[in-house]
């Protein structure tokens, strides 16, 4: 069987340059890479992973790893991520970091510190428990999907604008007491939680609607913003008109609690998201969409860009969302007042 010293030898260049030539990493003339190519075909060589890391010091490989694998943000820019990997001939070793699992713990002081990537995508980690900082102790270039920043390159929805949009969308609808539904100060994703719930404080009090704001603190699941939004509407007397939730899932619940409490969404109560989930159309919910397969996908790109200019700064990128208007909001419409058996 042939190998890379045959091709070179062939080719009359040498060992690194024919490698060069045949993954597509590294810069080769084109006449160089069409002799080599030429060369290897001849040869019926097929370039080796292993091969190509002995000579260029490389894996070929990225790891990646997400504290969830089965709940759709992380499952989309997940497939974003491989698919740009395939492109790049890439190979992917996926972490499944459960949060407060023992196998979280092993991935991090055990499995990462092999090293056995040349570059690591952190999806959703929380800055908080400084895992970041422990990551940076590897020595691999990161970046960060739903990060801040800072110490790495990071990825995400530009959140701020997410959140200022949506809350004016419900005000230019007429509304003026919108409840923020999120927030959980617990949860994995507080970070998310705290900028989205600023956001909404801050385009309210600009709004002049300061004294009008209320917060009911939710997980960012459907069944959390489901059971938040039954003691939120459950009161007629002090229900909002419009919900602002933090994720299209909490938006989900908020919907389904008002359809069991008989209120109609959205003539008595409009409803907005953020996401545009796999289920948001489903629901004719109005949301920001933020696409995480692009994210996912623009990681891989940024990281490659980090490969290749190592003593490059951080590069932080935040996508812009789209707004997507569906049947979940709607104008205000007057409140009407029932008269009791008393009345004259």
């Amino acid at each position: 069987m042939s190998g890379i010293t045959d091709v070179a030898r062939l080719a009359g260049v040498s060992k690194a340059t024919a490698s060069r030539a045949l993954t597509g990493r590294g810069y080769v003339s084109a006449s160089t890479r069409s002799r080599v190519e030429a060369a290897a075909q001849s040869l019926n060589y097929v370039a080796s992973s292993n091969a190509a890391s002995l000579v260029t010091g490389r894996t070929q490989n990225i790891g990646v790893i997400m504290p969830y694998l089965n709940r759709w943000f992380f499952a989309e820019v997940l497939e974003g991520i491989q698919d740009a990997l395939l492109d790049a001939r890439l190979d992917l070793t996926l972490y499944d970091a459960k949060p407060g699992s023992s196998g979280r713990a092993s991935i991090f002081d055990d499995f990462l510190a092999r090293k056995r990537f040349d570059g690591l995508i952190a999806v959703g980690l929380e800055p908080g428990d400084r895992e970041i900082e422990r990551l940076l102790t590897i020595g691999r270039p990161i970046v960060s999907v739903v990060g801040d920043g800072g110490a790495t390159s990071a990825i995400s929805i530009d959140d701020d604008n997410a959140v200022s949009r949506a809350t004016d969308h419900l005000i230019a609808l007429g509304h003026r007491d919108i409840a923020f539904v999120g927030g959980d100060a617990d949860g994995h994703w507080a970070n998310v939680d705290r900028r989205r719930y600023g956001g909404y404080v801050s385009t309210m009090t600009a709004a002049g609607l300061a004294d009008s704001m209320v917060h009911a603190r939710s997980p960012i699941t459907l069944q959390g913003g489901y059971a938040a939004s039954v003691d939120l509407l459950s009161d007629p007397r002090s229900r909002p008109t419009a919900v602002l939730a933090v994720c299209d899932e909490v938006a989900i619940g908020t919907i389904i609690a008002a359809r069991r409490l008989a209120i109609q969404v959205p003539s008595d109560l409009s409803v907005i998201g953020i996401d545009d989930h796999e289920y948001a159309d489903m629901f004719a919910l109005t949301t920001l969409q933020q696409r995480p397969r692009e994210q996912g996908a623009a990681a891989v790109r940024l990281l490659l860009q980090t490969l290749a200019e190592p003593t490059a700064d951080p590069v932080e990128i935040k996508i812009e969302p789209r707004l997507i208007v569906r049947n979940s909001t709607a104008p205000l419409r007057p409140r009407v007042t029932v008269a009791t058996s008393g009345s004259e």
